[in-house]
C-alpha cells in the first residue's frame, strides 16, 4: 500500500514539477526536486535515531523551510508533528512535551533555555537544534548533509493522525487536537476548491507555521497544487510590501491587524501590488476603513471562520459578498456542513443564535490523550460543538454572535461583544477593541469597552456612545470605554478575556453565573443583511 497521506506530496511533486520553485527563503531557493530531497533527508535523519510510525515529534522554531521539511518527514515516515507556538513560556512548553508523549525534539538554538525544563521532563530522547551552533550537537542541517538521502516510507491511511496541534488554552491547559492525514489533505482541497488556488500561485506566508491557519491553508494548498510559498521568518509590513513587488506575489493571508500595518506602511501607496489577487483574512471581521482602503486599490478579501479543530477552515466568504454579507463568516466551505443548535442539539430556524456545529473531512479526530472531553466535544453524527454563538440567514451565510463564555445578561437581556466590538473597530483611531461585562446595582451587568489606538488619536466613553448610537440597542452600548497601551493575549494572539475582567472588574469570571438563561433557545436576533439573495456584481 502506499502513503495516502500528505507525505507522499513532496514525492509527488518532485515527479510532476521537479526544477519549479516550490520555496523561497530570502537567499535560499528550493526546487520541487531540491525540497522533496531536503524532506527525504530529514526522513532519514529521523528513522536512523528509531524514530517510528505514531512516535510524536515535536518542532519549535520560527517559519523556516526546515519546518515544513520536518512536517513532510514525519508524514513520510509515519511520526506524528508536533509544532510548539514560539511564544509559549517555558511551562507551557514542558506541558505541550510531555502532553504529547515526544520523543524528539527540533528546535532553533534561540529557544535552548526554553526547551530544557521540558526536555528534562518529558520522554524526549533526541534534542535536535535546526541549525549548528551547540558545542558537540550537530544541527539538522549538517545531520541533513551527512544524510544519504535515501527515501525512507511508510504506508499511512488518511485516518491515521499527522500533527498534534495545541489550542491556545484560554480555559485551563491547552489541548493536542488531533490531525488527521484526511484532515490535512481535506483542508487544502477546501481551500484550493474555494480560494481558487493553483499552479501559478506565488504565496508570501508571513504569520507563523506552528498556527494550523498558515499551514493547512497556507503552505499545503500550494504545495497540493505545485505553486510557489515565498516564506518569511517573521512579519515586517515594509518588507513584505517588498516582497509583493519583488516576486509577482498572487496571494497572501493574514488577520486584520496585518493589513492594517500594511496599509498604515509609509510604502503602502508607492508599492506595486498589481499582481496581488487573492487577499484571505480570518480572526475577526474586516473592518470597514480596511476594505475601503484596499478596494481603492482594486483589492477584495475573502473572509472565512474556523479553528484548530476544523484544521481551521469551515466557512468561506468569497470577495463578491464582501460587501452584501458584511459582517459574515460566509458559506460552509465545499467539503464542509456548518449549522446552528439549541443546547439540546435541535436545528433553530434561520436567524436565531445558536451553538456553531460543524462536520466534515477537515474536523479533527479528537483531543489526544482526553477521550472524555472529546466525546463531550461531538454530537452523533460527527458534528463537532465548537462553543461559539452564531446564526445563519435566510441565505445560509453564517454570522458570528459570539464565545458563550463571554456573552454579557444585562437586565436579562443577551449582548454579544463580537457584534459591538467590531462596531467599535470602525471608529476611527481604533486599532483593537474588547468589550466585557460589568457589575451594576440595577442591571447586573453592562457592557464595558476596552480600546487600544493608533499614535496620535485619542477616544472618549461619550464618542464612543455617540458613535454607537443608532447602530446597535442602547442597552448593548458600552457605559464606560477605557484606553490601554496593549492586550493581554494568548499565545496565539486571542484577547484574554479573563485577564481584562480581573483588570477593570476584580475576577477573571462573566459577572453573570452560567445557566441563568437558556442563551440560545428562544432569541431571535435582526439580520442585518437583505434575506432576498442578490446576484454578485460581476
Amino acid at each position: 500500500m502506499y502513503n495516502a497521506g500528505i507525505g507522499a506530496w513532496a514525492t509527488k511533486r518532485r515527479l510532476k514539477d521537479p526544477e519549479k520553485e516550490a520555496l523561497i527563503f530570502g537567499e535560499r531557493v528550493f526546487t520541487y526536486r531540491q525540497f522533496a530531497d531536503a524532506v527525504d533527508q530529514v526522513a532519514e535523519v529521523l528513522h536512523v535515531r528509531d524514530i517510528t510510525r505514531g512516535d510524536r515529534v515535536a518542532y519549535l522554531g520560527e517559519n523556516s523551510p526546515e519546518f515544513l521539511f520536518a512536517l513532510f518527514a514525519c508524514a513520510q515516515i509515519g511520526a506524528v508533528f508536533v509544532p510548539i507556538n514560539t511564544r509559549l513560556a517555558p511551562p507551557e512548553i514542558t506541558h505541550v512535551l510531555t502532553d504529547s508523549g515526544s520523543r524528539a525534539l527540533i528546535y532553533d538554538i534561540e529557544f535552548a533555555e526554553r526547551v530544557a525544563p521540558g526536555v528534562a521532563a518529558s520522554d524526549v530522547v533526541h534534542v535536535i537544534p535546526t541549525h549548528d551552533g551547540l558545542p558537540g550537537t550537530p544541527g539538522l542541517n549538517e545531520l541533513m548533509e551527512r544524510s544519504r538521502g535515501g527515501r525512507v516510507a511508510e504506508a499511512m491511511n488518511l485516518d491515521e493522525p499527522a500533527a498534534i496541534i495545541y489550542t491556545s488554552g484560554t480555559t485551563g491547559k491547552p489541548k493536542g487536537a488531533v490531525l488527521t492525514h484526511q484532515n490535512l489533505t481535506y483542508v487544502a482541497i477546501n481551500a484550493v476548491v474555494d480560494y481558487g488556488i493553483d499552479a501559478g500561485d506565488r504565496a508570501l506566508l508571513i504569520s507563523p507555521l506552528f498556527h494550523v491557519a498558515a499551514l493547512g491553508m497556507g503552505a499545503l494548498p500550494i504545495v497540493m497544487v505545485g505553486g510557489t510559498i515565498v516564506l518569511e521568518k517573521r512579519f515586517d509590513a515594509g518588507r513584505a510590501l517588498a516582497l509583493i513587488e519583488q516576486y509577482g506575489i498572487s496571494s497572501i493571508s493574514g488577520v486584520p491587524t496585518t493589513y492594517q500595518l500594511l496599509a498604515d506602511h509609509p510604502d503602502w501607496s508607492a508599492a506595486d501590488l498589481s499582481t496581488l489577487r487573492k487577499l484571505t483574512c480570518g480572526g475577526s471581521a474586516v473592518p470597514t476603513r480596511i476594505l475601503n482602503a484596499y478596494e481603492e486599490r482594486g483589492m477584495s478579501f475573502s473572509q472565512g471562520y474556523g479553528m484548530t479543530e476544523t484544521s481551521p477552515g469551515a466557512t468561506h466568504l468569497p470577495p463578491q459578498w464582501t460587501r452584501e454579507k458584511q459582517g459574515s463568516v460566509g458559506l460552509p466551505h465545499f467539503f464542509t456542513n456548518v449549522r446552528v443548535t439549541n443546547d439540546a442539539g435541535e436545528i433553530v430556524p434561520r436567524g436565531t443564535v445558536g451553538e456553531i456545529e460543524i462536520q466534515g473531512p477537515n474536523v479533527f479526530a479528537g483531543y489526544h490523550g482526553q477521550p472524555e472531553k472529546t466525546a463531550e466535544s461531538f454530537r452523533p453524527g460527527g458534528w463537532f460543538r465548537s462553543g461559539d454563538m452564531g446564526y445563519l440567514d435566510e441565505d445560509g451565510f453564517l454570522f458570528i454572535a459570539d464565545r458563550l463564555k463571554d456573552m454579557i445578561i444585562s437586565g436579562g437581556e443577551n449582548i454579544y461583544p463580537a457584534e459591538v466590538e467590531n462596531l467599535i473597530n470602525d471608529i476611527d483611531g481604533v486599532t483593537g477593541a474588547a468589550v466585557i461585562g460589568v457589575p451594576d446595582d440595577k442591571w447586573g451587568e453592562v457592557p464595558c469597552a476596552i480600546v487600544t489606538l493608533r499614535e496620535g488619536t485619542s477616544l472618549t466613553s461619550e464618542q464612543v456612545v455617540e458613535a454607537l448610537t443608532g447602530e446597535i440597542a442602547r442597552y448593548k452600548i458600552p457605559r464606560t470605554t477605557h484606553v490601554i497601551d496593549e492586550f493581554p493575549r494568548t499565545a496565539s494572539g486571542k484577547i484574554r478575556k479573563a485577564d481584562l475582567r480581573a483588570r477593570f472588574t476584580g475576577s477573571a469570571r462573566p459577572t453573570h453565573p452560567i445557566g441563568t438563561k437558556e442563551p440560545w433557545t428562544t432569541e431571535t436576533i435582526r439580520v442585518p443583511k437583505k434575506s432576498v439573495l442578490k446576484r454578485p456584481k460581476q
